[in-house]
């Protein structure tokens, strides 16, 4: 019987024959190499919930352009909205009416956002709002929680699970702070150090919610100590922001943040980010002289980005997108715990609004998986497990997210999601074969 990787060789032979043709072009032989081993698939169209790889293999896709895609692949409305830009020029060189309507939408939807600057990604956002934070306070030091990742430039690179410190300097690291997600933890530090100017956090919890916070309870700890000390709260809502509520996390739990960073489904899966916040701290951009806070960016608040985020975001706003992506999400949790319980595996299910989360070997308290110390979560999700998992679930027709999970979409269907978890569960038999679970 042919192994898991063996199976996954030869079904995407082409795919591993592209990436060994690009050995000695580009670093890994593929810019996203990081997702899977011994190679990545090399994907041709996607269409829906789907995609088609170079082998001609349909997968139904739960990466979602890393959470990008909530209204699918090739949605008809934004591909018809860009194309339509398309011809009327990519780049103006100069503003636009895109953008003013573009940031009327964020603004209505995001609570905490009186004023809204674009960016070019997500890793650019969380830096411009580090940045804002510490102009208007005047102090320097950066704190976050271990394990939460909000990009990759040097600020935020420290302890965030991705190994990136090469390259920084130490001066730059002396000047964050990783911290448990402990109440107690930040309290003693705030009343320690006085130079703190801002946290940032991902307000589902670690890695998009792979470690699971107390909410809300947690939040408004946060919230309340930072206000408390004079420092500034960013919520990194990158990933959740418009996916676990029209209004992100922040709207779902009630927690008004200082400033919000955004990316993936702000510009309808282009390329694009954003930066929301108080009026006071963001008119640093926007003030004369030497008291203003430059911020270029070639690519910022581009016509074509903006065309995609309107369209996604009108339909965010005015239909019941997250409704059903939510429902979807339910029924493969569902699907999920009834593989795990017919094959008699340990592990817990868990995931807000339309993401899904498995953590292998474990079990919590109430199925409350944020009792799971971090270290036995850390172990069930690591690559040992996630890594073969992916694999066996590529084999069976079936993309997921890295760490064991699934960014679910608004046009994930019934039977999509229904197909997956007869995967899951094929997938569970393959990986229990070769004692990996």
């Amino acid at each position: 019987m042919a192994t898991i990787i063996e199976r996954y060789e030869e079904k995407f032979r082409k795919s591993g024959l592209a990436c060994n043709s690009a050995q000695g072009i580009i670093p890994g032989g593929a810019h996203q190499s990081r997702v899977v081993n011994p190679f990545p698939v090399f994907a041709v169209e996607g269409n829906g919930a789907t995609k088609i790889d170079v082998d001609g293999n349909e997968l139904i896709d739960y990466m979602m352009g890393f959470g990008a895609l909530m209204l699918g692949h090739a949605h008809q409305e934004i591909t018809e909205a860009v194309t339509s830009r398309l011809t009327k020029g990519t780049h103006m060189g100069t503003v636009t009416e895109l953008e003013i309507e573009w940031a009327k939408l964020v603004k209505s939807l995001i609570p905490s956002g009186e004023r809204v600057r674009f960016t070019g990604s997500g890793t650019e956002a969380t830096l411009l709002a580090i940045r804002l934070a510490r102009g208007f306070t005047g102090k320097t030091k950066l704190v976050k929680f271990r394990e939460h990742f909000h990009g990759w430039h040097d600020y935020v690179s420290l302890d965030s699970g991705i190994n990136t410190q090469i390259g920084i300097p130490q001066e730059t690291l002396s000047t964050v702070k990783v911290i448990e997600p402990e109440l107690d933890v930040l309290k003693q530090l705030l009343e320690k150090d006085k130079d703190i100017a801002v946290l940032i956090m991902e307000p589902t919890g670690g890695h998009w919610g792979q470690f699971p916070l107390a909410n809300p309870h947690f939040l408004e700890g946060v919230r309340n100590l930072t206000a408390e000390h004079g420092v500034l709260m960013i919520m990194d809502e990158v990933i959740c922001g418009f996916r676990i509520s029209p209004g992100g996390a922040q709207s779902r739990f009630g927690i008004m943040p200082d400033m919000t960073t955004m990316a993936k489904i702000v510009a309808g899966g282009l390329p694009g980010g954003a930066v929301a916040g108080r009026a006071d701290i963001m008119e640093q951009m926007g003030d004369s002289g030497s008291s203003r806070l430059a911020h270029p960016g070639t690519f910022n608040a581009n016509p074509v980005s903006a065309t995609a985020g309107i369209a996604t975001l009108s339909k965010i706003a005015n239909e019941p997108i997250n409704e059903q992506a939510d429902l979807m999400a339910s029924r493969l949790k569902k699907g999920l715990r009834n593989a795990l319980n017919k094959m008699e595996v340990t592990g817990q299910v868990h995931g807000l609004a339309s993401v899904v989360h498995i953590a292998l070997g474990v079990e919590a308290e109430d199925e409350d998986i944020s009792t799971v110390p971090h270290e036995e979560l850390a172990s069930a999700t690591s690559g040992d497990i996630s890594g073969p998992l992916k694999l066996a679930m590529l084999n069976e027709g079936v993309d997921m997210m890295g760490g064991i999970g699934f960014m679910v979409s608004a046009v994930h269907t019934e039977e999509e999601i229904d197909r997956t978890s007869e995967a899951f569960e094929r997938s569970l038999v393959a990986l229990r074969n070769e004692g990996i679970i």
